[in-house]
């Protein structure tokens, strides 16, 4: 097990939206009732709809039922930004810098956790490599979001907590989820 590098900025990527242009989108789509409203809910297991996102991104719009969440985890090379349209959303993160590759299992420093609530109407932009779990925390009510992603994501590492030691437990393809 080894100790997780202190956080680093991310070079900006070549073409394609900003976050700010990612997040600008996120918070426009998330406001349009119409666009919220044609996103089916169910009860017991989170809904989503592919969105033409801006500048070749790729964007969804997801609901949450009470109580889920999507477990730890990042979007590799791709930068995001994500809005609540309804109902509130926590996301807790880390700030660090995982490597990309080499590792299974790393012991994270104190002081790296980071948590955010994100009331509808809030957004919220990241950068490459950015570790993090988003949940709907209600017990009784739905949550929508919208999220974009650019480049679109080529992966998704997901990862399991123990304490302070950050697992990773699976990397999923593109072709898995789309």
């Amino acid at each position: 097990m080894s100790a997780a590098p202190a956080y680093t900025p991310e070079p900006v990527l070549a073409g394609g939206p900003t976050i700010t242009e990612l997040l600008d989108f996120a918070l426009r789509t998330a406001a349009d009732p119409t666009i919220v409203a044609s996103l089916p809910l169910d009860p017991e297991g989170r809904t989503w709809i592919r969105l033409d996102g801006p500048g070749g991104s790729e964007a969804w719009l997801i609901g949450w039922p009470p109580g889920t969440g999507t477990g730890w985890h990042d979007h590799a090379e791709s930068r995001g930004a994500f809005a609540t349209a309804r109902g509130r959303l926590t996301e807790r993160s880390l700030a660090v810098r995982l490597p990309s590759e080499g590792w299974r299992s790393l012991e994270l420093a104190p002081g790296v956790d980071r948590s955010r609530v994100l009331e509808a109407g809030a957004g919220r932009a990241f950068s490459q490599h950015h570790v993090h779990e988003v949940l709907n925390e209600s017990a009784t009510a739905h949550a929508v979001s919208v999220h974009a992603y650019y480049p679109p994501l080529p992966l998704i590492r997901r990862y399991s907590r123990s304490g302070p030691v950050l697992h990773l437990e699976q990397v999923e393809r593109a072709a898995e989820w789309q």
